[in-house]
């Protein structure tokens, strides 16, 4: 039975239909990595321009950080760092726009960001 089977169902047959499930189309992947691109330069733009801010840059300054090397190392973060800083980011200057948020803790935020930039960069 399982002869007549495996005689009934040529093997370049099941082949062919298994390589076909697994494959994407080359405009369908070129298409999710111009996606995942667009995504992560916003995502770097987003942490750059935050932390480009007069505010941000005194901090640094006074935490005798160096902000041109904090902006270097962003685009060394992956794609799934990028994405929470950005959001981070996104989130604290929505917040200090609103008024809900003190000069204090838009301090420990920027300092949060730049420890965790610096942490990720050098693994």
């Amino acid at each position: 039975m399982t002869l007549i089977a495996l005689l009934a169902f040529p093997t370049e047959l099941r082949a062919e239909t298994e390589t076909q499930e697994h494959v994407v189309s080359s405009q369908a992947l070129e298409q999710r990595v111009q996606q995942s691109s667009t995504v992560r330069e916003q995502n770097v733009k987003t942490v750059t321009d935050f932390l480009s801010t007069p505010t941000a840059e005194r901090v640094m300054r006074d935490s005798k950080v160096d902000p041109v090397q904090i902006r270097t190392a962003i685009p060394t973060l992956s794609d799934q760092e990028l994405a929470s800083l950005s959001a981070r980011a996104s989130d604290t200057q929505q917040k200090l726009a609103a008024g809900t948020l003190g000069i204090g803790l838009l301090t420990l935020i920027i300092l949060l960001i730049v420890v965790i930039i610096v942490v990720a960069a050098v693994h």
